[in-house]
Order: C-alpha cells, then sequence, then structure tokens
C-alpha cells in the first residue's frame, strides 16, 4: 500500500527523534525540536481519513458545473456553498492551476470573482452575490473568505481591487451605533440595523483573511466585531445567536471560540467558559439534540476551535468525529446533509466533511496556529 504523505512524515519524525536520543546519549547535549516535529506529533489523521478526503474531492470535481460554480440541495448558485467547496480543495493542499484540480479550481476562483458585484447598478459593489442563493452576506463571508486564502496563496493579479471592494462594504455595513446588542455585528443584508453572531463570525473570518492575506483592513472594524462577539456570550459559557437571548448552542459556542482563539483572546472569560460549555455538551446521545439541526456547521466550528486549544480537549473529540465522518461517507464519497430542517443538500455537507477532517493538517492559513 502506498504510504500517504502524513503517515510517511510520521515515521520519518519517529525516526529522526529516536536518532536524536541516541546521538545525544553519546554527546550529551540537547537539539531542539522543531515546530514541525511537534505539530506532527499532534496529527490524528489516519489512512482511512485520509482516503475519505480525496474521495470526497472526487465527489466534488465530479459535481462541478461546467462554468465553475456547484449546486447543493435548495441552492442552485449559493455563493456561500461555492465558497466552501473552494475551500474543501484549498485545505487538502491542492491549489489554482496546479495539480490534478487545477482546471476546477481555476474555473472556481473565476465564478466566484465574477459574483462580485463592481458597477453598483445591482447590488451595492463588493457585495458577493449571485442570481440565486441564500442569505447575501452569508454569502459574502465565506466567498471572501475563500477568495482571499487563494489570493493569499496565489497573489492572482485580477482578485486585488475585487476583494479590496468586498472589504468596504463590510467596513461600511457594520452596526457602529454603539448599542450593545447591535454594535459591531452584521446580519443578513448588507445594511445595519440588525446583527446576528453567526453571520458576524463568518464576516470576521473573512476579514482576518484578508488582513493575513496582506490586505488592508480596519482594525476598529476588526475590534467592533470582536466586541459584539464577546458580547453574545452567555453565563452558562455558550454563545447566543443574538445578543441578550442567553440561549446558548454548540455550533455558536464553538465559532465565538474559534474567533477569540484567532483574536489571541484565548485567556479571556468568554474563550475559558465557551471551551468548559463545549466540554460539557459533547457529541453523544444525550446531547444530540444540540447538534441536529446544524451538523455541519457546528463540527466545523468546534473541530477547528479543538485544534485550537489541544490538549484533552483535542485528542478527546477529533478521533471522535473523524471515525464518525469516515463511517458514514457514501460510497460515492459524498456525505448526506443533517435531515433535519435543513436542504444545504449533500454538495454543501461534502465540502464541510472535508474541512473538518483536514483540520489537523494546517494547511488553510487562517486556521493555523
Amino acid at each position: 500500500m502506498k504510504r500517504s504523505f502524513w503517515s510517511a512524515l510520521l515515521i520519518a519524525v519517529s525516526l529522526s527523534l529516536t536518532t536524536i536520543t541516541a546521538f545525544a546519549g553519546q554527546q550529551r547535549t540537547k537539539r531542539p525540536v522543531s515546530p514541525w516535529d511537534v505539530e506532527a506529533r499532534l496529527y490524528l489523521g489516519t489512512p482511512q481519513s485520509e482516503r475519505a478526503v480525496e474521495r470526497g474531492l472526487k465527489y466534488l470535481a465530479a459535481q462541478q458545473m461546467p462554468d465553475g460554480h456547484w449546486a447543493s440541495g435548495g441552492y442552485p448558485e449559493d455563493v456561500a456553498i461555492n465558497g466552501l467547496c473552494l475551500l474543501a480543495f484549498l485545505s487538502a493542499g491542492y491549489q489554482p492551476g496546479r495539480g490534478p484540480y487545477g482546471t476546477n479550481l481555476d474555473l472556481a476562483v473565476d465564478w466566484l470573482a465574477k459574483q462580485i458585484q463592481m458597477s453598483g447598478q445591482f447590488a451595492p459593489p463588493g457585495l458577493i452575490r449571485s442570481a440565486s442563493g441564500g442569505p447575501p452576506m452569508y454569502g459574502q463571508g465565506f466567498a471572501l473568505l475563500a477568495l482571499a486564502e487563494v489570493y493569499g496563496m496565489t497573489r492572482l493579479r485580477g482578485l486585488k481591487p475585487k476583494l479590496e471592494a468586498a472589504i468596504r462594504l463590510l467596513e461600511d455595513t457594520q452596526n457602529q451605533n454603539g448599542q450593545p446588542w447591535l454594535d459591531g455585528g452584521w446580519r443578513y443584508m448588507p445594511r445595519p440595523g440588525d446583527a446576528d453572531l453567526s453571520v458576524t463570525i463568518v464576516e470576521f473570518m473573512a476579514l482576518k483573511a484578508c488582513q493575513n492575506a496582506g490586505l488592508a483592513v480596519s482594525k476598529e472594524t476588526l475590534d467592533r466585531a470582536i466586541g459584539y462577539i464577546r458580547r453574545a456570550a452567555n453565563p452558562d459559557g455558550g454563545f447566543s445567536y443574538q445578543i441578550g437571548q442567553n440561549q446558548s448552542n454548540v455550533a455558536r459556542t464553538g465559532a465565538g471560540v474559534l474567533a477569540l482563539y484567532l483574536s489571541h483572546l484565548s485567556n479571556t472569560p468568554e474563550c475559558q467558559n465557551g471551551l468548559r460549555y463545549l466540554a460539557e455538551h459533547p457529541l453523544d446521545a444525550r446531547n444530540f439534540w444540540l447538534y441536529r439541526e446544524h451538523f455541519h456547521y457546528a463540527i466545523y466550528y468546534i473541530t477547528q476551535a479543538a485544534y485550537q486549544e489541544g490538549g484533552t480537549f483535542w485528542r478527546t473529540w477529533y478521533p471522535a468525529i473523524r471515525d464518525e465522518l469516515v463511517r458514514t461517507q457514501n460510497a460515492n464519497g459524498s456525505w448526506e446533509d443533517t435531515p433535519f430542517g435543513s436542504d444545504a443538500g449533500g454538495v454543501y455537507a461534502t465540502a464541510m466533511s472535508i474541512l473538518v477532517l483536514q483540520v489537523p493538517a494546517g494547511l488553510l492559513p487562517i486556521y493555523q496556529k
């Protein structure tokens, strides 16, 4: 059987550490262990999970439309789902114009970039919006996140002005009225006046990805967004959909904890209490109802939060969700969308499952430690 890259890396690290130990015994000196060695020892993927990812990517490639977009469930042209599909390939180390999926990714990037409105005739400049899709600002966040990751990896010339327009749209439509239940947030439409945690976090992640890629992003906009996220934390440690509701949920809590980690706020009460809430509500029969409606959304964020935390939480959470996804993959490489009140479809579920399985590889810059 041909060994995967990561399996070979683990063997190489193990042999290297053995050699170093023997050498140190002879010379009575110590060589520092590199960060790559540490990350390799924390990698919890398996040959089975790696094969599941490749099968999932083959399924997504086969489902792509000739013009580069994907349709899924009730969303024939949703830019959020297309952003997630693009991220799934990037998370496995594939890039536009290279390798077996180079053409697929070229088409996907071109299609998404064309959805960025620049004239202002039918939509505000910078809004990433296709002819048919879900709430515009969900699409804005996931599509911008994917395109920012592509730009950071490739520096494609034509992307920069479009991404800058998308950034300005977010900066201009953020709530800035000082009201504690709205300030710093966004909601479904590209205008201030309402806010929720789910949309706010995806816009925050997109802006962080843009910043990481070297694009100019207002520090005030990011600070306001983090302020909104922190105010959504509840006394029980969980996070509410909207500030003041005091209704916690595992999916939103995973997203909130991840945002705080990426803002270097892991030692704050909101982050630490959120981690405690997640540890107290694992994915098991007792808590099934907490995960059932937004299953893939929940495991997407919780897995990333667990990776950032590391330690016992990571070693407990990831193998369980990894094995569950490997077990439930269909013969054609896809995963089923949750049957509880969602019409996002199998393409969406497949992209999200791949993103979860690929978290320990750490190939997406936005989620790297």
